[in-house]
């Protein structure tokens, strides 16, 4: 059963650059434009007409663009829930612009100890997330810290979350590491199962739909999981609607003042009718498309999802505002 027809996710790359060089990303090897406030403008508004209830600014990193804070005040204005993920590098410098606008701010961090996270991420950036963390408390900010979990950081799981989510009240968000495009990793059964008992701490979160996914072989195009295309709108820097995901990328289409009118055309429409089903699609384990996918269609990885997914939005609040 099919909860909703509608797209409720929008993942808006503001820039596709970046200041780190992870390892497990290739979006740093891409040049990029900057988004424009007035094209975002025009999007945000077709975005709410076309019911997305989450806007997730996202890159390359964020806080690289010089007005992010203004487009994060345009989407709350709007009246949606917004998310962004930062290494930290800039966030000192650019929390005062960002204070209340983000519902659900993300630090990157990948080891408690800064030789282990800055060699994961390429560039000297821990200490800079420890600033950010008090930074964005004396700001009365509520962070979250993102762990991306590779087979080399799994043992820095225990000492990230007792020495530094726990003393700072920070809920611990589990990323399982994924590949595309030959980037990243997969992770073995016995670390998956390691991760799922991970997810049962207080103030963990993990979806255990993803390790459900990953033990299954990931999305099958026969029976496609997957729900890319008609859950997530992706916007690119270039102001192009990309379908049917950012990693696959098959197809973009220049947006020009029309995103509304635009993602219903008979073509998009199409294209979006073969989420799950192309070839590249067999064995994908994505993490930022498949979460979208099992919120909205009630299978046996709805049911894996709901508990984290209820877990979480308690420990934030913001289960009010999806309510609204």
């Amino acid at each position: 059963m099919r909860l909703t027809h509608k797209p409720v996710l929008c993942n808006y790359y503001l820039t596709y650059r970046c200041n780190a060089k992870c390892g497990f990303c290739d979006i740093w090897e891409r040049p990029s434009p900057y988004v424009t406030l007035e094209a975002a403008a025009q999007n945000l508004a077709d975005l709410r007409r076309l019911g997305v209830r989450i806007i997730d600014f996202t890159g390359g990193e964020p806080l690289l663009h010089r007005e992010v804070g203004g487009l994060l005040q345009m989407a709350k204005d709007l009246g949606f829930i917004t998310t962004l993920t930062t290494n930290g590098l800039l966030y000192p410098k650019r929390a005062e612009a960002l204070r209340g606008l983000v519902d659900m701010l993300h630090f990157s961090l990948d080891a408690a100890d800064a030789h282990t996270h800055d060699t994961m991420r390429g560039v000297a950036c821990f200490d800079k997330v420890m600033e950010s963390i008090a930074v964005a408390k004396t700001l009365g900010e509520r962070p979250d810290i993102l762990f991306t979990v590779l087979a080399n950081n799994l043992d820095q799981l225990e000492a990230v979350y007792s020495q530094i989510c726990q003393p700072n009240g920070l809920v611990l968000i589990i990323n399982p590491a994924f590949s595309y495009n030959e980037v990243g990793t997969q992770l073995t059964s016995e670390q998956l199962q390691t991760l799922h008992r991970w997810g049962k701490r207080p103030g963990v979160y993990l979806n255990d739909a993803f390790i459900q996914l990953r033990l299954d072989g990931g999305n099958q195009t026969d029976r496609p999981v997957c729900l890319a295309g008609s859950t997530t709108v992706v916007i690119s820097p270039e102001n192009e609607l990309v379908l049917p995901c950012y990693h696959l990328g098959l197809k973009s289409f220049p947006i020009e003042g029309r995103l509304y009118s635009l993602y219903q055309s008979t073509e998009v429409q199409q294209l979006i009718a073969l989420e799950g089903r192309l070839p590249a699609c067999q064995g994908c384990v994505v993490n930022c498309y498949m979460q979208p996918s099992f919120g909205v269609k009630v299978n046996r990885y709805f049911w894996k999802a709901l508990p984290s997914t209820l877990k979480y939005n308690r420990l934030k609040g913001t289960w009010k505002q999806l309510l609204g």
